[in-house]
């Protein structure tokens, strides 16, 4: 339980984009998206802050480039209901599991250990076609907060249980979309 199976091939699709800050990853996403034959339905797990300019300048920009014909949902915290309501003929642009992480990271851990779980059986048995963007966090130094290390140790072990077994994974850096799938070693054959 809590890990993406291998009957993805026989369900959807599962694509994961990650790379760090402003690196264009949510763009690569959208890429991918547009490729797809499927309506595409994107996700947003952010909380839009009117009294934060800066962050709804940055939704915004994101707002407009997507095209007209996708629908919009703002999703912050129950991703696994979406997944669970999806169907074949969809595609799903989540972005990005580093804010539905940051939505959630007052949750306890035992609890948080079930929400991933339950996220993750849902994403296995979907039957759409299901990109997600996810921000890498653990190149830096170590975060001199608790609050910080929560994020970055959750979102990273997500990242990896994600990526496992997804179909594609694409790493977005220096203007780049690398291809891990085709290129790296996974470390579950280890």
């Amino acid at each position: 339980m809590g890990t993406v199976g291998t009957s993805q091939t026989q369900l959807g699709q599962i694509i994961l984009v990650v790379g760090p800050a402003s690196s264009g990853k949510s763009e690569w996403a959208e890429h991918l998206a547009k490729q797809s034959p499927k309506p595409v339905t994107y996700i947003a797990t952010a909380i839009a802050d009117p009294k934060d300019p800066a962050w709804q300048d940055k939704l915004q920009k994101h707002a407009l480039r997507r095209p007209q014909s996708w629908s919009t949902q703002e999703i912050p915290t129950a991703l696994a209901n979406c997944l669970q309501q999806a169907q074949a003929e969809d595609c799903l642009l989540i972005d990005s599991l580093g804010t539905w992480v940051a939505n959630l990271l007052t949750t306890e851990d035992q609890q948080w250990e079930q929400t991933v779980n339950t996220f993750l059986d849902s994403l296995d048995q979907t039957p759409s076609q299901v990109i997600l963007v996810a921000e890498e966090t653990g190149w830096g130094v170590i975060p001199a907060y608790q609050s910080g290390r929560a994020f970055r140790d959750r979102l990273g072990d997500l990242i990896r249980r994600v990526g496992e077994n997804a179909t594609n994974v694409y790493l977005v850096t220096g203007g780049y979309a690398l291809p891990l799938t085709q290129l790296g070693q996974p470390l579950t054959a280890l």
